[in-house]
C-alpha cells in the first residue's frame, strides 16, 4: 500500500454576484477570508496549496500557484478539476472560499477515510458537502468527463464516484463549520467574534 500525500486548493474563482464584492477579500477578525482559509489548508498539513482563481483577480500575490479553472463558467467542478489535474500528491482537500468556521480538525477527520484512490465527505441532511472535502487522483478522468458533457454537479459526481469517496455524517457540533457567506449581510456574525 502506497502512503497517502495531500495537496489542497482553495476555491476562489467565483464572481461572488449574490455578494456583490469578491468574497476572497471579505474580513475575518483582521485577516481577508482567503487568507484565513490558506492558514486552514495549511494547518491540515498538505504538501502544497494551489489556489483556484480568475486571472482578472489581481488580489492574488505572484508567489502563489493558481490554477484556472478547466472550463469557464463551470462551477467548482471546474476548479477542483484544474487542481486535480495539476498535483502530483495522491489526493486533494478541497476547500471553498465562502466557509468562514471551516477549522483544519475537519479534514484530520476526512483523512482517517482515505485510502489509495478513495477520499472522503461530509454529509448532512441527505446532501454531501463537498467544498470541504478530500478527492483521490485517480477522480480526474471522471471529473474531465463530466465536465466535457456539462455535469456540474458536484452531487451527483460524488455519487457516481461510489467506492472512491467515502463519507460520514457530520454532527451537530461539526455542522457549525459549513456556515457559508453567499449574499451581504452573511458575514455579520463571524466578523463580530
Amino acid at each position: 500500500m502506497s502512503p497517502l500525500s495531500y495537496s489542497a486548493v482553495l476555491l476562489a474563482a467565483g464572481r461572488s454576484t449574490r455578494m456583490g464584492e469578491d468574497k476572497a477579500l471579505l474580513t475575518v477578525g483582521d485577516l481577508p477570508l482567503w487568507r484565513r482559509q490558506w492558514a486552514v489548508l495549511a494547518r491540515a498539513g498538505v504538501g502544497e496549496i494551489l489556489l483556484s482563481a480568475r486571472p482578472d483577480q489581481k488580489w492574488v500575490p505572484d508567489k502563489i500557484r493558481v490554477v484556472c479553472d478547466a472550463k469557464s463558467d463551470a462551477g467548482p467542478m471546474a476548479g477542483i478539476t484544474a487542481a486535480l489535474a495539476w498535483t502530483k500528491h495522491s489526493h486533494l482537500l478541497v476547500l471553498a472560499v465562502d466557509l468562514p468556521t471551516m477549522e483544519a480538525a475537519w479534514f484530520a477527520e476526512l483523512m482517517k477515510l482515505c485510502a489509495p484512490g478513495v477520499g472522503a465527505v461530509g454529509r448532512q441532511t441527505g446532501f454531501f458537502e463537498p467544498l470541504a472535502a478530500i478527492y483521490p487522483r485517480e477522480l480526474l478522468g471522471a471529473a474531465e468527463a463530466a465536465l466535457s458533457i456539462g455535469d456540474y454537479s458536484l452531487q451527483h459526481f460524488i455519487t457516481s464516484a461510489g467506492a472512491a469517496m467515502r463519507h460520514r455524517e457530520i454532527s451537530k457540533g461539526e455542522s457549525l463549520w459549513f456556515e457559508n457567506w453567499n449574499e451581504p449581510g452573511d458575514n455579520l456574525t463571524t466578523n463580530e467574534h
